[in-house]
């Protein structure tokens, strides 16, 4: 792992600069999955009064791309004029959704968002149900098609888990039928008791146990010869190695490895911001309690706690960090002209800056 640049951190612990913010319009969700606790006590909407009074801090900040996530945003009623307001504004857009309702949406959804990505974690309809706990698969497929159709070619973002890693090859065969134009993996984060909204007590059978890793090391061998022209096309977004930092998470899981090592400087160019106005540094560790839009957002990114939370990331102090699944790394010297649009930010390895962006969320 090559260690991180002088330059690939700010001097200062202020940040005047984020490229990139996560907003999670709703913690509500149609979906249920088993992974996550936000369709059982989800309550909040982001408002449009709400973003309206983001809007300068996001232009004082120098905002270039939004990422637009939840809970599932596309149930909020108000998920287009939201967008429509964030694009008036010269922003532009990155939608995450789980789909369900993406077919209804589609020609909409096309018209306001640059990319489009569809959380999908079974490649056939029973799969589906047991992951998602509805019988939505073909809804789902058809969504995929119709924003396609409708101009905006979606990607397809799969959770690899004890109940799908078998059909990850199939994966790559259905993106390919619905019309995607990429297909990317990440484990499930089973780690972290705070991801996806996970309430006390939260307990299911996600990770893939001790007989289950030599299988996933087979299939991932064979994905590697059967699918050389997907990997090398960025067809499938990860390379061959970065897949197998996936078997590298459940070995540490299953305590016979040691967790993949990470590279991450996510809170020194992005922030996400919840329903509810609070503000955190990156998707799976929580801002302090203090930081609240409402107050400013550049006060609460710039606030001490704030502050102090981004050291504590960055000296590698929270436990989070070497557990996560999806860290995220931007080369942020000037020099390097980093490329914020959605495009680019989906952009396979190969083609782009060392970037790893987390797709990670209540869906």
């Amino acid at each position: 792992m090559t260690a991180p640049t002088a330059s690939s951190y700010p001097t200062t612990p202020s940040l005047r600069s984020l490229p990139l913010v996560t907003l999670y319009l709703t913690e509500r969700c149609n979906s249920r999955c088993i992974s996550c606790d936000y369709w059982q006590h989800g309550r909040a909407d982001m408002t449009p009064e709400f973003v309206s009074r983001l809007l300068p801090s996001l232009a004082q900040l120098g905002t270039r791309t939004i990422l637009i996530s939840g809970g599932e945003p596309l149930i909020h009623p108000q998920w287009a004029l939201i967008a429509e307001q964030l694009r008036a504004s010269g922003l532009r857009l990155w939608l995450l959704t789980s789909g369900l309702s993406l077919a209804k949406h589609a020609v909409r959804a096309a018209q306001l968002f640059e990319s489009i990505t569809v959380s999908l974690d079974g490649s056939n309809r029973n799969t589906y149900a047991a992951i998602r706990g509805l019988d939505a698969f073909d809804k789902v497929c058809a969504g995929i098609r119709a924003t396609a159709e409708a101009g905006v070619t979606p990607s397809v973002r799969v959770t690899v888990q004890r109940a799908n890693y078998r059909e990850m090859a199939g994966f790559v065969e259905l993106a390919r039928r619905s019309g995607a134009r990429q297909v990317s993996f990440l484990a499930a984060d089973v780690s972290n008791p705070h991801a996806f909204g996970r309430m006390a007590g939260f307990a299911a059978d996600v990770a893939l146990g001790p007989l289950d890793l030599p299988h996933l090391e087979r299939i991932l061998a064979t994905m590697e010869r059967a699918h050389a022209k997907d990997f090398l096309s960025g067809f499938i977004a990860e390379s061959p190695q970065k897949l197998r930092r996936i078997l590298q998470y459940y070995a540490a899981i299953c305590g016979v490895g040691a967790y993949p090592p990470t590279r991450c400087n996510a809170p020194e160019f992005s922030a996400v911001i919840a329903a509810d106005g609070h503000v955190n540094p990156c998707f799976f560790i929580p801002g302090p309690a203090t930081a609240q839009v409402d107050g400013g957002l550049v006060t609460a990114l710039n606030s001490e706690p704030m502050a102090a939370l981004r050291t504590d990331i960055r000296e590698r102090r929270r436990p989070e960090c070497t557990r996560c699944v999806c860290s995220m790394w931007r080369d942020l010297d000037p020099a390097a002209a980093p490329d914020w649009s959605p495009a680019a930010l989906t952009r396979p390895p190969h083609t782009r800056a060392a970037l790893t962006l987390p797709l990670s969320d209540g869906l």
